[in-house]
């Protein structure tokens, strides 16, 4: 832990000046916050009488009272206590209650702490503050609560945003913005000289319908190394940069020694994981049991990177990745929630070398259940670093590994165990693809495919599982705090929403009875039409509620399980983390010799305040998977670049009265074909099947239908891709593609019988009239 200035004593700073003579720091935090008004280096050396070379002397106390977290500087350079506000500042009307304006800092920089809420005493009626209004007002603490009094209502604020450069023939410029829901492009006026193409960061200035882009900032070539990651990392404000004291703190706290511990080095951990992963926090071991107790059965042990060891409550590092939340991972990059010396060097599980580890020891019987476990603070030396599709290799006899028979094989024995009783569980089993960019060492796309799945991931999938559960159960037995995984069942609202879309399809989902992973498993087992089996997953999936972390247990819905817990990975999950921290305190896991309190528990005000922990790395989360997404976007768009004017396979995704999305077979990326390039013919839409039926020609899009599409643009800025009707071609009922004359027609993907009229029987005549 950094050393703290003390409150009650000037003694020699950091900074090596002489704080003799001067004010304590006490004295100084007290006059601060009881000055009428912004105290700023002036204002302190008035009331304290410092002149010439005491001014000096406290310009360095000053600086190292906020280097240390006691006081900050607000704008114009005045002072006020940490975790306190300015006397005078800037605040942003977030809520009305009842008739007061609520107000949060439009700055905070009190790290680990929540911003204040101010109720907000208006300036005469004629101020009528809104949400979303700034003002510049004079703060007030009182007892337990912050009050702010206007004084002016301020101008909205200057926008920053992020587009690509475009320069017209012409001459003039334009800024294309990267957020597909801004549709507008902004003239450039002003500011940095970029080029054509170029990314950029821009300040919007003026008003309404006039503003203009004025360039702050060029980011670069969106084609070239981490640019499109980078996208994503401007837009969600994701942290990326660590300031130079938690890089010093990660490299003096990686030299500590591992204190009091189980050594486990004798053990063969194994580590399997991508063959691209840039980190390894768990390790696994299992060997058939020798107790007499549990004939057929396996003793497992998982192994996680003690994170809790070097990430400590309130330390500069424990900030950082409160801050973050999560890692972030893009195709070309991480944004670690650590520094990379703790999250790719000590805190990572790499072959012949020691760590410090908290262990789980599972006893596995010979049914497949955990029957008991329990926790230690171990040192490990891993055997192996494998990646999933060596083990799978070795296991299938492809390809031997030198641990095969001493690790592999008896996990995937004992992994036998646990996967008859995940069958018997019955979670949600929808397997989503998931998309794989592949660039090589000069940042240019290879490739982009779906990653394969194989059984060497649903065995460390299995085992982590476990670990997860016995974290969660044994905090239970312990009373304990516990930062659940939730989990909840689907909401009425959504389920009947999926049995209107099912019906579309003529399959039968009836409600009222008791909504179990089971109940979709057994409906997607019962379609057999691959068109529309990917559609109806996509369907499910959006059926779920999104998980979330939470300190009330509320199930697992689609694991099937009653309570669960994040302890796997705490070198990229903040939750895990707290996890790990709550299992210190619960058992008494401590590293010091004499087994006192080490410091790596749970602080007690984090227990207090769990639930708004809690719902604040559920929201960094949220925003990870965004980013995360969106970037993957942008680089299919990228790599659909090379096939512009090119035709390609696509399957149908969603209809709109719009038109219709699409996504390029294998590779993804939804692309839009608008309903005006459909040709003169009317279209008639069906919301509730999905579909767009030609009046005439009985030409019908539906989803999950497999069309030639030809690529019309690809915007990288964006990631969205415009698709064109290929006339001549349509798809058939198998999926493949026929070129016919202009008379032909697509099959319609669905089971349906032909009307009258060539439509099917069941549509209802929807869409927009003719004018």
């Amino acid at each position: 832990m950094r050393e703290h200035i003390d409150l009650t004593d000037s003694k020699k700073p950091k900074s090596g000046a002489d704080h003799e003579g001067l004010p304590t720091a006490k004295q100084i935090i007290k006059f601060i916050e009881e000055y009428d008004g912004n105290a700023g280096k002036r204002e302190i050396a008035r009331e304290f009488g410092l002149k010439g070379q005491r001014k000096i002397l406290l310009k360095a106390l000053l600086k190292d009272m906020t280097d240390d977290g006691l006081i900050n500087m607000a704008p114009g350079r005045a002072f006020h206590k940490m975790g306190g506000l300015p006397k005078v500042t800037v605040l942003k009307i977030v809520a009305i209650e009842g008739n007061a304006p609520i107000a949060i800092p439009e700055k905070w920089e009190a790290e680990g702490k929540p911003a204040p809420q101010l109720r907000v005493q208006e300036r005469g009626k004629s101020m009528r503050l809104r949400v979303g209004d700034r003002i510049l007002a004079r703060t007030e603490e009182r007892g337990q609560g912050w009050f702010a009094f206007a004084i002016k209502k301020l101008a909205e604020a200057d926008q920053m945003i992020m587009g690509m450069v475009q320069i017209l023939p012409n001459g003039r410029q334009y800024l294309q913005p990267v957020d597909k829901r801004n549709r507008n492009n902004f003239a450039i006026s002003g500011g940095v000289e970029a080029k054509d193409g170029q990314l950029v960061l821009a300040e919007l200035k003026g008003r309404s319908h006039h503003k203009k882009a004025h360039i702050e900032q060029i980011l670069g070539d969106p084609f070239e190394g981490a640019s499109l990651s980078m996208i994503a990392v401007n837009k969600f404000g994701i942290p990326h940069h660590f300031n130079g004291r938690t890089e010093k703190e990660a490299e003096k706290i990686s030299k500590s020694s591992f204190g009091k511990r189980t050594d486990l080095r004798h053990i063969p951990f194994v580590a399997i994981d991508p063959r691209d992963a840039r980190d390894f926090d768990d390790a696994i071991w299992a060997a058939p049991s020798t107790s007499p107790d549990n004939i057929g059965g396996f003793d497992a042990i998982v192994a996680i990177a003690d994170v809790s060891f070097y990430v400590r409550p309130g330390n500069e590092l424990d900030i950082e990745a409160r801050k973050r939340g999560n890692s972030v991972y893009f195709p070309d990059m991480v944004v670690p929630m650590l520094p990379h010396i703790l999250s790719s060097g000590m805190c990572s599980l790499k072959q012949g070398e020691n760590r410090a580890a908290m262990a789980c020891h599972l006893v596995v019987d010979k049914n497949g259940k955990v029957t008991s476990w329990r926790f230690e603070r171990a040192l490990i030396k891993l055997s192996a670093n494998i990646p999933y599709e060596d083990a799978q290799a070795a296991i299938d006899g492809v390809k031997p590994h030198e641990m095969t028979e001493t690790a592999l094989r008896p996990l995937w024995d004992c992994w036998a165990l646990l996967s008859k009783a995940r069958a018997r569980r019955e979670p949600l089993a929808i397997d989503m693809p998931e998309r794989q960019v592949k660039i090589n060492e000069q940042g240019e796309i290879v490739d982009i495919s779906v990653r394969e799945r194989l059984d060497a991931h649903m065995l460390v999938e299995d085992f982590m599982i476990a670990a997860n559960v016995a974290a969660a159960k044994a905090l239970e037995t312990k009373k304990a705090s516990v930062v659940y995984r939730v989990h909840e069942e689907p909401s009425r609202e959504k389920i009947i929403a999926l049995k209107e879309f099912l019906a579309s399809l003529e399959i039968p989902l009836a409600l009222g009875q008791v909504i179990k992973p089971s109940l979709f498993n057994n409906m997607l087992a019962k379609v057999d039409d691959d068109l529309i089996k990917p559609q109806i997953m996509e369907a499910v999936l959006r059926s779920q509620m999104q998980a979330y972390y939470g300190p009330k247990n509320m199930g697992h819905f689609g694991l099937s399980l009653g309570s669960y817990a994040h302890f796997t990975s705490p070198i990229r999950r903040y939750a895990d983390l707290l996890v790990h921290r709550s299992l210190v305190d619960a058992y008494g896991l401590f590293t010091n010799e004499d087994g006192s309190n080490d410091g790596t528990g749970l602080a007690p005000s984090d227990k207090n305040a769990l639930d708004k922990i809690c719902e604040k790395i559920s929201v960094f989360e949220r925003r990870a998977m965004e980013a995360e997404r969106e970037t993957i976007d942008r680089y299919v768009a990228a790599y659909m670049v090379n096939f512009v004017d090119k035709v390609v396979e696509t399957r149908i995704t969603s209809v709109k009265n719009f038109g219709f999305f699409a996504t390029v077979k294998d590779i993804g990326g939804d692309g839009i074909v608008p309903i005006s390039s459909l040709g003169s013919e009317y279209f008639h839409y069906d919301e509730a099947e999905q579909a767009l039926y030609g009046e005439k020609s009985r030409t019908v899009y539906k989803v999950g239908q497999i069309i030639n599409l030809r690529v019309m643009e690809a915007n990288v800025a964006t990631g969205g891709i415009k698709f064109g009707i290929l006339h001549e071609d349509y798809s058939n009922e198998e999926g493949g593609n026929s070129r016919n004359n202009k008379s032909s027609k697509p099959k319609m993907a669905g089971k349906y019988k032909a009307g009258a009229r060539g439509r099917p029987a069941n549509i209802r005549h929807k869409g927009r009239r003719r004018k």
